[in-house]
């Protein structure tokens, strides 16, 4: 783990008051509709109440307490967490992998999409109680509109004040709880299992109630997502504090409830359905206002906790080469603050039609849960991997997927319940996601499948005569290459064309510059090799998924340590230049893959690269997403197959 951001995932009380402020916003707002969710239209009763309590207990132990914050933040990639980072370590093991990874990593940006939505509709609906017929929708618009738009500024200003603020939110909701508690003590015993297995045998929607339970834990994803900031050891102690906070919270709820058995939660009045929410009714009326207010500070801090967890899940995603190449802005220099203005934008219109199709909270509880599950299916699949990785013993591996995978299908299914209610939507936008990464990876495939590579020493003796050759024109002092060979005896055939047939170019030094992306997060290393003395150097970079490619800079910094070195000249070599030791001029050469023949593709073949090209155009170029200098870069286009004249049949007529 990197040592300037130790002092955070130490264990401190910084670390935690930062793990408060930036990874329990989804799973902390949860109590704002998930009893809403449970009771639904239904006649509150006892069993309904004690069991709905037993289940949402049992959920946070069994899913976030164990599988999460005991099992899964032990597969930390050098202090980083997240799906992506997950499968960076254990794609060695199995190709197949890359399915739930990018799976789980689509049904994430998903939520993304949901989650800001229905907790901030969830807080500001408690104004319903004080202004009856306030039109809640529109200040939920005006909030989100704002929170996207402070995005580009970096979120390390406004995070500083995270942390307290959760604080505030959890005590609150504890003590919020014990208020009602003292009443009823008897409630404790809901915490028995008994009552979640009575319930789930004897109620004939039992699949609906889970499918509502589930809404207790969605935010556990995001415990191991941001692992890197907080570091294991404040998310395993501040999630104590979390816990006691929600159960006391979701008791005192049970026990306003459990006062008003024989009634619903929804009833009609002045003409439209009005929903009870018993999480602002536990509060006393002279607070509701504050609460209401606190409530909002806090789903707001949830919402940005995701958008920011949707920039890094892109950025990975891009590294990975499993994501269209966009503009990436670093507005501090914090680690992981990243923005990402296509994706910001993207997210802010998915709100707004989340909003728009929904309106109101408890009809966004229908989307909500179902592509989380899936993303939670995905990490278990992943987290049993890295756990054959780790030599546990099989027998237990096999418990840890029988349990979680018994535990996450059954949520998944009564999740299914909602699809038709609204969770469409999030799997909808889900498959969408998982199309534009599987081209992208697909299409990545199939063009390598016909870059051809030639050795590069068969062409030493010529491109050193022709760096030498004064009969032709000089093309440029340094010209640098990025080449995909992975290995420094190989290069690209379509390197070797450019510089020696598409126009003979004719320079003092060539560079072949190649970015290898590592499994580790935070890896900048380098390697050179000299392949012909002050004529061909090649330059390996070694970067980690969550390191920035510019390589425009890391090039120059290269280059000006080998000139430090005496490992290379730089100098013009024009005379009248060179007498002033004046460096000569760079330029990149950026080689452009086009479809010009398809014949040779399948039907599957030729729509994946005709739909990868389609996103191409839309992404950022070559040369843009790798930094360069665009006054430095020539671009030339390049067939991706190039036809064999053997294989044309074609007969002379003789004369």
């Amino acid at each position: 783990m990197s040592s300037h951001n130790n002092h955070f995932t130490r264990l401190s009380a910084a670390g935690f008051l930062i793990s408060l402020g930036i990874i329990y916003g989804d799973i902390g707002t949860s109590p704002l509709y998930v009893f809403t969710a449970i009771v639904g239209k239904d006649v509150i009763n006892a069993d309904l109440i004690l069991g709905g309590i037993s289940c949402i207990f049992w959920t946070l132990t069994l899913q976030t307490t164990l599988k999460y914050v005991v099992i899964t933040l032990r597969a930390d990639n050098k202090g980083e967490g997240g799906i992506f980072a997950l499968f960076s370590l254990v794609r060695r093991r199995a190709k197949w992998l890359l399915i739930p990874a990018i799976v789980g990593g689509c049904a994430l940006l998903a939520d993304g999409i949901i989650t800001p939505p229905i907790t901030v509709s969830s807080a500001i609906e408690g104004l319903d109680i004080l202004y009856p017929h306030l039109p809640t929708v529109y200040i939920v618009v005006i909030i989100l509109t704002i929170l996207f738009l402070i995005q580009r500024f970096g979120t390390a200003l406004v995070g500083k004040g995270f942390g307290p603020i959760m604080f505030i939110w959890f005590t609150m909701m504890g003590v919020l709880g014990m208020t009602y508690i003292v009443k009823m003590p008897m409630i404790f015993k809901a915490l028995n299992p008994y009552y979640a297995i009575h319930l789930l045998i004897n109620d004939p929607n039992f699949f609906i109630v889970l499918g509502a339970v589930f809404l207790c834990t969605t935010g556990a994803e995001a415990l191991y997502s941001d692992l890197g900031h907080c570091g294991r050891a404040n998310i395993r102690v501040s999630w104590i504090y979390v816990k006691i906070s929600l159960v006391l919270n979701y008791l005192g709820q049970g026990v306003w409830l459990l006062q008003h058995t024989g009634q619903t939660l929804v009833h009609q009045e002045a003409g439209h359905q009005v929903t009870i929410n018993p999480f602002y009714h536990i509060m006393p009326e002279w607070f509701l206002i504050y609460g209401i207010g606190i409530a909002t500070v806090a789903a707001v801090i949830a919402s940005q906790a995701l958008i920011s967890g949707s920039f890094t899940l892109i950025a990975e995603a891009i590294r990975l080469n499993l994501w269209p190449k966009l503009k990436i802005v670093y507005p501090t220099d914090e680690r992981g603050q990243l923005y990402v203005p296509s994706v910001n934008w993207l997210l802010w219109a998915g709100c707004l039609g989340v909003i728009a199709q929904f309106k109101h909270s408890e009809n966004m509880e229908a989307a909500y849960g179902l592509s989380i599950t899936i993303a939670m299916l995905s990490t278990t699949i992943l987290v049993s991997r890295f756990l054959k990785a780790k030599n546990f013993p099989m027998y237990l591996i096999y418990i840890f997927l029988a349990v979680y995978i018994t535990i996450e299908m059954a949520f998944l299914v009564s999740n299914m319940f909602k699809f038709l209610h609204g969770g469409w939507f999030t799997v909808t936008i889900g498959t969408v996601l998982f199309s534009v990464m599987w081209a992208w990876h697909t299409a990545r495939k199939i063009r390598n499948r016909y870059v051809k590579f030639i050795e590069v020493s068969d062409y030493f003796p010529i491109i050193k005569e022709l760096s030498e050759d004064e009969t032709v024109p000089k093309y440029a002092s340094q010209l640098v290459y990025l080449t995909s060979a992975n290995f420094d005896s190989e290069i690209e055939s379509k390197i070797i064309y450019s510089i020696l047939q598409k126009q003979p170019k004719r320079a003092d030094v060539y560079w072949l510059v190649h970015v290898n992306v590592m499994d580790e997060p935070h890896t900048r290393e380098y390697d050179v090799k000299v392949l012909i003395p002050n004529k061909l150097i090649r330059i390996d970079f070694r970067l980690g998924f969550r390191v920035d490619q510019g390589v425009n800079i890391l090039f120059r910094k290269v280059v000006e340590d080998l000139v430090k070195n005496g490992e290379v000249d730089i100098t013009s070599q024009y005379k009248s230049l060179n007498r002033h030791r004046i460096v000569g001029d760079f330029r990149f050469i950026v080689l452009e893959k086009i479809l010009s023949r398809s014949h040779n593709l399948s039907f599957y073949e030729k729509f994946i690269m005709n739909y990868y090209f389609l996103l191409k155009k839309g992404s950022l170029s070559e040369e843009r997403s790798f930094g360069l200098d665009l006054s430095f870069v020539t671009v030339e286009k390049v067939p991706l197959m190039l036809s064999d004249p053997n294989t044309v049949e074609l007969r002379r007529i003789k004369r």
